[in-house]
């Protein structure tokens, strides 16, 4: 029995809830990706880098201007709309604008799916964790035909009218797997999605290393996922 006065130990709470990102966690890095698409096009990266710098900073800001990016993520801008936009302000290094038809696919073909991650989804399921995808599509093209083994859920931004780092999303994903925030865990790549989530109440874990992410994925579920 404790002394007067002691504090009572507070055991954590086991995470039972995986919500998952897709491009950068579930797949190769988005820097590889596109890097491969920009030396395959021959794409002016300076150029590249400012209209990315422009269109991420007002996406990301909740009080700035809206990005294309923002209404690509969201489905109120057309992903063929996106992509004409976006090829107008891109050249080659030798000055040629970009063909704008098939922007998007040909910006993503080097996306290569991370089975380690797979793996963690398969064992966290097998051992009663609940895992929901929440992904902000760029058009992506995504093997739907894994969803059933990999997910109980699925949220994907421009299907739902939402985009992450806005709260109503996780909200939507947490309703979807009904489980608390406290009692999920959210995968991104991207820290200011990590954060916002972490605002709800749900643990953030920022993804940059497989094995770091494995490992913490590990601590928080108390199943092995490897």
């Amino acid at each position: 029995m404790p002394g007067f006065g002691a504090t009572p130990t507070i055991e954590p709470v086991t995470v039972r809830g995986l919500i998952i990102d897709w491009g950068g966690v579930l797949t190769t890095p988005l820097r590889e990706a596109v890097g491969a698409w920009i030396v395959a096009e021959d794409i002016d990266v300076d150029g590249y880098k400012v209209v990315m710098r422009e269109w991420f900073i007002d996406a990301y800001a909740g009080d700035g201007p809206v990005s294309p990016v923002h209404g690509l993520e969201d489905g109120s801008l057309p992903a063929a709309e996106f992509e004409r936009t976006l090829a107008e302000r891109l050249r080659t290094r030798t000055g040629e604008q970009v063909v704008a038809e098939g922007l998007l696919t040909r910006m993503f073909a080097a996306f290569e799916p991370v089975e380690p991650m797979y793996e963690v989804l398969r064992k966290a399921r097998a051992a009663g964790v609940r895992t929901c995808l929440l992904s902000n599509s760029w058009g992506n093209t995504y093997p739907r035909e894994l969803f059933a083994e990999l997910f109980d859920q699925v949220v994907i931004s421009g299907e739902v009218g939402l985009r992450k780092p806005d709260p109503a999303i996780f909200r939507h994903a947490l309703d979807l797997l009904g489980l608390p925030s406290e009692e999920c865990a959210f995968i991104d790549d991207i820290e200011h999605n990590t954060n916002a989530a972490e605002r709800l109440g749900i643990v953030g874990v920022h993804h940059t290393d497989v094995d770091v992410t494995v490992s913490r994925l590990e601590e928080l579920t108390g199943v092995s996922l490897r």
